[in-house]
């Protein structure tokens, strides 16, 4: 008996149908028809192909001549409308053989011998070739040595200088004021030396604490140490700078 034959079965008497494939399941929105009904009022149909519905031809009635060609529409009379007519008109007639006296060649004459020239405009050749540039643009000519407003001190300036002096006034009176009422005096000479000499100390001692910081800043004490020496030493330095440009100062009496 052959191995390769089909080996007999009740089973495989009758033949089974195939089960009928199983329908994809796939997603349906429900708004589906409220969108494609939008979507369809928004077009417009045989907008390039010509009108929408055509009437087939009857095959009864063959083609005719002529019978594809357009009409003109029928002519109907036009009616002028009443505010397009224009004014009629006038009845009266000019006065006819009336001469005037005026020489109108002496006169263009005249108006031309009166008219100002006009200046050339100033150009410059730079070049072998005949290149022409505009002079005034050019950055030859010193216009702005002859300005109406050179070497004069500008308006801002002045305003600013105005204002500084009008504060440094108010400064002063207040000053003033403040003396007059005994709570406030003046340092001294030897005063404002002493406390001068006084802060360049007191920053030497933090330059040197500053300069024999280690090289490497490796932990936060170490970071905190350094801000707080650069800290110390940036206001010294405003103090000491306030202190060398300020020949008077005035502190509280308390």
């Amino acid at each position: 008996m052959d191995d390769e034959a089909p080996s007999e079965c009740i089973y495989n008497l009758l033949p089974r149908p195939q089960p009928p494939p199983r329908q994809r399941l796939n997603y349906r929105s429900k708004q589906r028809n409220i969108v494609q009904k939008d979507w369809d009022s928004k077009k417009s149909a045989h907008k390039t192909m010509g009108l929408p519905k055509v009437e087939p031809p009857c095959p009864k009635h063959h083609l005719l001549k002529h019978s594809k060609e357009q009409k003109l529409p029928e002519r109907k009379p036009y009616k002028v409308p009443v505010e397009g007519i224009k004014s009629s008109i006038p009845s009266d007639k000019p006065l006819m053989g009336l001469r005037t006296k005026k020489n109108f060649v002496q006169a263009n004459v005249v108006d031309v011998q009166m008219q100002v020239p006009k200046k050339p405009v100033p150009i410059i050749v730079d070049t072998r070739k005949g290149n022409k540039i505009l002079l005034e643009p050019s950055g030859l000519l010193p216009t702005l040595l002859y300005r109406k407003d050179f070497g004069k001190i500008p308006d801002y300036l002045i305003k600013q200088s105005e204002e500084e002096k009008k504060a440094q006034e108010e400064y002063d009176a207040y000053v003033k004021e403040r003396i007059r009422q005994g709570s406030m005096k003046m340092l001294t000479e030897e005063e404002r030396n002493s406390v001068l000499s006084g802060l360049k100390r007191n920053w030497a001692e933090l330059n040197h604490a500053y300069q024999s910081l280690s090289i490497l800043i490796d932990t936060h004490s170490k970071q905190i140490h350094k801000e707080v020496l650069e800290t110390k030493m940036k206001k010294l330095e405003q103090d000491i700078d306030m202190f060398e440009k300020h020949k008077f100062i005035y502190i509280p009496r308390n």
